[in-house]
């Protein structure tokens, strides 16, 4: 049994796998801006859900679930899909920078960020595949 995606024990268990990711931590030594991930419904998820990280210079330094779609926050990033898309990136299916390419992953922020940080996407991603995910499908 893994734990509950999305959820804010799931966006927790990342956070801590990013702070003792060296790797991470090497590629992402330059990168400044918050993200929020909704997480559009399907399966058993009925509603959408917003997981939110702080990520900064190779560490996280907050992440959480909002209670509303943004919750008020204002981040520098925010990157949407269905809950089918999310576990395609989680479960290295499908490349994150592709799916924000061809539509897959609706973004909002600055794409020459992210193209400037595509192994710091790259390795967030191989995070996620080290926590034990159960998705609502």
């Amino acid at each position: 049994m893994g734990i509950p995606f999305p959820g804010d024990a799931w966006i927790k268990a990342l956070m801590a796998e990013l702070n003792q990711s060296s790797a991470y931590e090497e590629a992402a030594r330059t990168w400044e801006g918050d993200f929020c991930f909704i997480v559009e419904p399907g399966g058993t998820l009925e509603k959408p859900k917003t997981l939110y990280m702080d990520l900064w210079h190779g560490k996280c330094r907050q992440a959480y679930e909002l209670n509303e779609a943004n919750d008020g926050h204002s981040p520098a990033f925010t990157l949407s899909a269905p809950v089918a898309t999310w576990k395609k990136v989680i479960n290295k299916q499908l490349d994150p920078v592709q799916g924000m390419m061809t539509g897959k992953l609706h973004i909002k922020g600055n794409m020459g960020m992210i193209m400037k940080h595509v192994r710091a996407a790259k390795e967030l991603v191989e995070n996620c595949t080290h926590i034990p995910t159960e998705f609502p499908l």
